[in-house]
C-alpha cells in the first residue's frame, strides 16, 4: 500500500507548483499589460500592474496590418497551411518509418537511426544551402509548399524516434492475433497498432506543428512574397525594425498564441497520456 504523503510534503509540493505557475503566467501577464497600454511609446522600462491608458488600438492595428501589407488573418492562414502541412506529412511519413524500425530487424538499422538523430541535431543554418538549391531546382522555393517541405525535414527525426517507442509499446501478440484471423499487415497496423499509439501521434503532430508555427529564420530565406508571410515571420519583422512598437508586438504575441493554447486545451487529455507512454524494450 503506498505511503500517504505527510502534511509538510503536501505543502511543499503545492508551494512548488504555485511557484512554477507564477513563473509561467507572469510573462504572459506582462505581455497583456503591454498590449493594452496605449501610453507606451518606447521601450518599457518598468513593470506596471495595470495599463496606464487602457486601449485595444494595438490589437486593431495588428489585426488590420501585421506585416508588409499582410493582414493578421492572412498571415494566420499561411501559418496554419505551413505548420499543419508539415505536421501531417511528418506524422504520415514518420509513422511508416517508425513502424518499420519498431517491428523489423535489418542490417544497419542502428546506424541508420543514429544518423537520423545526428541529422536532427545539426543547426538549421547547416541545411540552408542544400535546401535552397533543392527547392530552387524543384521550382517551389518561394511557395508555401517549399516551406512545408523544409519544416517536414526538420520535424521528421523527432516523429520517427517518438513513434518508434510508441509502436514498440504495443504488444506484438495483438498483431499476431489479427494475422491469425486473416488480417493483412496493413489492416493490422491501421486498425490495431495505430489506434493504440494515437496519443503519441497527437504529441508528434502538435510538436511538429509548433516547430513550423514558430520558425521564422528559414522562412525569410525561402519566402520573397508578402502574401506568403507567416505570423512568426511577421513577429520577427517587428523586432528587426529600428524602433519597436512594443504594444503591437505584445498584442501580436497574444493573438498568435491563442490558437495554439486552444488546441492544446482541447487535446490535453490525449497529449498527456501520449507523453506518459511507457518505454518499450529494445
Amino acid at each position: 500500500m503506498p505511503r500517504k504523503p505527510r502534511l509538510v510534503e503536501q505543502v511543499l509540493a503545492q508551494a512548488g507548483l504555485i511557484l512554477v505557475g507564477v513563473f509561467v503566467l507572469l510573462p504572459i501577464y506582462g505581455f497583456a499589460q503591454l498590449a493594452f497600454d496605449a501610453s507606451l511609446t518606447g521601450q518599457p522600462l518598468e513593470f506596471r500592474v495595470w495599463p496606464k491608458e487602457f486601449s485595444v488600438e494595438a490589437f486593431q492595428a495588428v489585426w488590420g496590418r501585421v506585416s508588409q501589407g499582410q493582414t493578421f488573418a492572412g498571415a494566420l492562414s499561411n501559418s496554419f497551411v505551413v505548420s499543419g502541412g508539415a505536421a501531417a506529412l511528418s506524422v504520415a511519413l514518420g509513422a511508416s518509418m517508425a513502424y518499420t524500425l519498431a517491428r523489423r530487424r535489418f542490417p544497419g538499422q542502428r546506424v541508420g537511426m543514429m544518423t537520423l538523430l545526428v541529422g536532427a541535431m545539426l543547426p538549421a543554418v547547416a541545411l540552408m544551402t542544400p535546401l535552397y538549391i533543392l527547392l530552387t531546382a524543384l521550382k517551389i522555393r518561394t511557395t508555401l509548399l517549399g516551406l512545408v517541405v523544409v519544416y517536414t525535414a526538420f520535424a521528421m527525426p523527432f516523429c520517427v524516434w517518438n513513434l518508434r517507442a510508441a509502436f514498440q509499446a504495443v504488444p506484438r501478440e495483438l498483431e499476431e492475433s489479427a494475422f491469425l484471423d486473416g488480417a493483412s499487415p496493413l489492416r493490422a497496423f491501421w486498425h490495431i497498432t495505430l489506434p493504440l499509439a494515437l496519443p503519441a501521434l497527437g504529441v508528434a503532430a502538435l510538436l511538429s506543428f509548433l516547430a513550423g508555427y514558430t520558425e521564422f529564420a528559414m522562412g525569410w530565406l525561402f519566402v520573397d512574397k508578402s502574401d506568403n508571410v507567416t505570423l512568426a515571420m511577421a513577429a520577427s519583422s517587428y523586432i528587426s525594425q529600428g524602433s519597436i512598437a512594443w504594444n503591437q508586438l505584445a498584442a501580436l504575441a497574444l493573438l498568435m498564441s491563442t490558437p495554439v493554447v486552444a488546441v492544446f486545451v482541447a487535446l490535453q487529455r490525449y497529449l498527456l497520456s501520449g507523453l506518459s507512454l511507457g518505454r518499450a524494450e529494445e
